[in-house]
């Protein structure tokens, strides 16, 4: 896979590379060594991610990881101030930054690079269309490298027809057991013992409710479930980034027992200790979002349980079925694939030429319209190909545009 990626930076057209790999199974290695081929290169790297939390930590591991080497990694999000935010983006573009971690902050318009490189999206499917294609537009010739475990549909549809290159990781870390994974409707006794099972290892929990209006009370009703007082908290996106961020830290360093928490632990955080995970009200959560909270837990050796708890007195849309089935079938190791695949069934192939992530294709018809695209896919390949065998000098071949 870092093979693949290295092929395509060295390539005399800019990458577009899917990498494709279930939660914890090293992407962010291939990313890291992408990115210091391309500093070595003296260009410039942009590293987007979902949320502040995760920017914080891919910040420490690459400046960890990059110590012994002249490589000037920054952070730009929230938890900045508004006058490192300034000197930061004057670092970047005057090129003295060569590796920018962030947030949509990374989109503004204030944001200019001298020599930008390489681009590489994590958590691909929670940017929409418009994010990335302006990411492309800071450059005409910029290498892109998307990370995900579960591609939305859009992206996964334009891998397998041949308009985006796709690597995949197969191979779980050593040891990796499979996540124990159970949907049910809320029962206060079940979650109870499922919560004391993990204090009494001396493990930890997140406990997932996405709806900050009332998540204090839920973090009460948590409290209550517990014969022995845990140490609970609670966080969400709308906190001061100075508590969420201490929040976090105690969490990371076992001072909190219970997370009780919205999406914003989704995507990619590492506590070794946390190996229950519990999801209220499952059925409002998309298959991706689902798959990504079960990769929170289960991250080393560890048996992991994931419980997706559904309301009894709450009828379930057929779609709402279907993910939860799905969610429930594929807890094997390395399902992120299969899961996305599922994904790509239910919600329809997507509109390639437009914003929409998904959708089906009705003006002229999903068999044909798949025909008409992969034999323009073709054509494109046999005239590229036919470029590099002559002694002409070869230029990029003509990308198709985003549509608004």
């Amino acid at each position: 896979t870092v093979l693949e990626a290295k092929k395509d930076m060295e390539s005399l057209y800019p990458m577009d590379r899917l990498l494709c790999g279930d939660v914890g199974y090293g992407k962010t290695e291939v990313a890291m060594r992408a990115a210091f081929k391309c500093v070595m290169d003296n260009k410039q790297v942009v590293f987007l991610v979902p949320t502040t939390i995760l920017a914080e930590q891919h910040y420490q591991n690459f400046k960890k990881r990059l110590a012994s080497f002249p490589v000037r990694v920054e952070m730009l999000s929230r938890f900045k101030t508004p006058c490192e935010q300034k000197a930061i983006i004057e670092g970047v573009s005057l090129g003295r930054v060569d590796i920018v971690i962030g947030t949509h902050r990374l989109l503004s318009s204030d944001i200019h690079f001298k020599d930008l490189g390489l681009v590489i999206i994590d958590e691909e499917q929670r940017f929409g269309v418009k994010a990335k294609e302006k990411l492309k537009e800071m450059r005409a010739l910029v290498d892109v490298l998307t990370l995900t475990a579960t591609p939305i549909p859009r992206t996964l549809y334009m891998s397998l027809m041949g308009a985006k290159d796709i690597s995949c990781i197969n191979t779980p870390p050593e040891n990796r057991i499979a996540i124990e994974t159970h949907v049910v409707e809320y029962d206060k006794a079940l979650l109870s013992q499922a919560i004391e099972r993990e204090l009494k290892r001396k493990g930890q929990v997140y406990f997932v409710h996405n709806r900050v209006e009332d998540i204090e009370e839920v973090k009460e009703e948590v409290v209550r479930l517990c014969r022995e007082e845990p140490r609970v908290e609670h966080a969400h996106g709308q906190m001061s980034s100075r508590i969420l961020e201490k929040i976090m830290v105690d969490f990371l360093n076992n001072r909190i027992d219970v997370l009780v928490s919205t999406t914003i632990i989704e995507s990619g955080i590492d506590v070794p200790n946390a190996n229950t995970i519990i999801v209220n009200n499952a059925d409002c959560f998309g298959l991706a979002d689902l798959h990504q909270l079960r990769g929170r837990v289960g991250r080393f050796t560890r048996k992991a349980y994931a419980y997706f708890v559904i309301n009894q007195h709450k009828p379930l849309t057929p779609e709402a079925r279907k993910r939860l089935e799905a969610i429930h079938e594929y807890s094997e190791l390395g399902s992120g694939f299969k899961i996305a695949m599922e994904d790509l069934e239910i919600r329809g192939a997507c509109n390639l030429l437009g914003v929409q992530q998904h959708g089906h294709i009705a003006a002229v018809g999903f068999d044909l319209y798949c025909q008409l695209l992969s034999d323009a896919i073709e054509d494109l390949k046999t005239k590229q190909s036919g470029t590099e065998k002559s002694d002409e000098i070869s230029l990029p071949p003509v990308s198709l545009p985003a549509v608004d």
